[in-house]
């Protein structure tokens, strides 16, 4: 199966337009901060939400909206999270939803909230209610290049990607843009995220492979350990690249999971590479554990270590710190048949443009600790290796033939600042 990379973001789709403009949710911002994301038809829709106990009111109303499996249109606002707001908090959500319903000719149920921003403070939602024609109005197939702007906070870059594959001997296409930048600690969804797809996949395929997807991609990402209270992933599916409609597991439903996977994975790195303050992605790939689950767990461990952060901020090859992680994670692995490598791509574009993965064992690769025993190292060649804009951890156990990845970055002096006065 080929998956092909192509342009458009959440617009790439059939049917599907976007646009973001300013509202002054926060009054000091100047960039975009309300986006809406509209399919010409009724979508099938799926959708993953943060396990927090404290959810945003655009959670709760999100959710409700899609226990039918109906979607077709997202309205976003960044620059408050509209979260620990009671009542009013609730009445917002909803009246965002009902604003944007009315402008759209749709059904308020079938629109989807998001939020992102500060805790525990109202907004004025009049000025969605007062910007939605003018939101409306400039709807386009360019316009995911205003929506990806608004959904931003502390993200230093936009992040968008798009695919398309082939089922069925229909060419369909998928896109996404997402924010994430800080308390990221994925668990059932990501900061914000929409996938939009013209593929032909029911409500019931389309959350089976939403959950699937995000176990190896977007819950392998932790910036700072924070599971945020507004993580929300949807997907909307409004069939129109005219395939026979997934309905069960097969051959199709590989395929679109395959892509979905692509893609995921490339957003994933996106986030991490972009976390509050980072300097650098780091990739931490497992092998030979005994599980996918374990090998996952164990890599995850590692990223999320504030020490292995440090280390990776200084250019550090402290290996002693990586293998503290592991053996913190409740994960059975034999650390004395446990080897680490360094591993990065010179002159690594931080992004992944060519969304590239690492060649192991390459050129710019140092194998400092075998067996559980350590290597005589080269520091000046780890230094040099530790200090390009992406850097992969790679750890072989053997203890099974299983591997898994997660994605992280490093902590820096930035970090502190950015979290330091956040709020005010």
């Amino acid at each position: 199966m080929q998956i092909k990379f192509i342009e458009g973001g959440v617009c790439a789709p059939a049917g599907f337009t976007a646009n973001g403009i300013l509202t002054h949710i926060k009054a000091s911002r100047t960039k975009n901060d309300t986006a809406l994301v509209f399919s010409e038809r009724p979508c099938n829709a799926a959708g993953v939400f943060t396990q927090n106990k404290v959810k945003a009111e655009s959670v709760k109303l999100s959710k409700k909206h899609l226990a039918d499996g109906k979607a077709q249109a997202l309205i976003a606002i960044s620059g408050n999270a509209n979260c620990c707001t009671g009542a009013q908090g609730a009445e917002n959500a909803l009246r965002m939803a009902k604003c944007t319903a009315q402008e759209l000719g749709i059904k308020a149920e079938d629109v989807i909230v998001y939020s992102t921003g500060v805790i525990g403070a109202q907004f004025d939602v009049t000025k969605v209610e007062n910007n939605i024609s003018t939101l409306k109005a400039g709807l386009s197939k360019e316009g995911h290049k205003e929506a990806r702007i608004a959904i931003m906070t502390t993200d230093t870059q936009f992040k968008e990607c798009a695919v398309e594959f082939e089922i069925g001997g229909k060419i369909c296409h998928m896109g996404t843009m997402c924010k994430g930048s800080g308390m990221i600690h994925i668990n059932m969804g990501t900061m914000l995220s929409v996938i939009t797809t013209d593929c032909a996949i029911s409500s019931q395929m389309l959350d089976k492979a939403l959950h699937e997807s995000i176990l190896g991609t977007y819950n392998c990402v932790s910036v700072d350990g924070d599971t945020s209270t507004n993580d929300s992933l949807t997907i909307f599916a409004n069939g129109m690249a005219g395939n026979k409609e997934i309905t069960s597991t097969g051959a199709d439903y590989d395929c679109f999971l395959a892509a979905l996977n692509k893609m995921n994975t490339v957003m994933a790195k996106k986030i991490a590479a972009d976390g509050e303050g980072a300097t650098r992605l780091v990739e931490c790939n497992v092998k030979g554990a005994k599980t996918v689950e374990a090998a996952r767990g164990l890599a995850k461990s590692i990223i999320c270590s504030s020490l292995v952060k440090a280390a990776m901020f200084g250019s550090d090859a402290n290996f002693g710190r990586f293998l503290c992680a592991m053996g913190y994670s409740g994960i059975d692995f034999d650390p004395d048949k446990t080897s680490i490598w360094f591993t990065s791509k010179a002159n690594s574009k931080r992004y992944f443009e060519n969304y590239d993965d690492f060649e192991v064992h390459g050129e710019n690769s140092i194998l400092v600790y075998k067996d559980g025993v350590p290597t005589e190292l080269d520091e000046d060649k780890a230094k040099k290796i530790m200090s390009e804009e992406a850097v992969e951890i790679l750890v072989q156990c053997k203890d099974g033939d299983a591997e898994g990845t997660a994605w992280g970055c490093d902590l820096t002096y930035d970090y502190v600042k950015i979290n330091g006065d956040y709020r005010t």
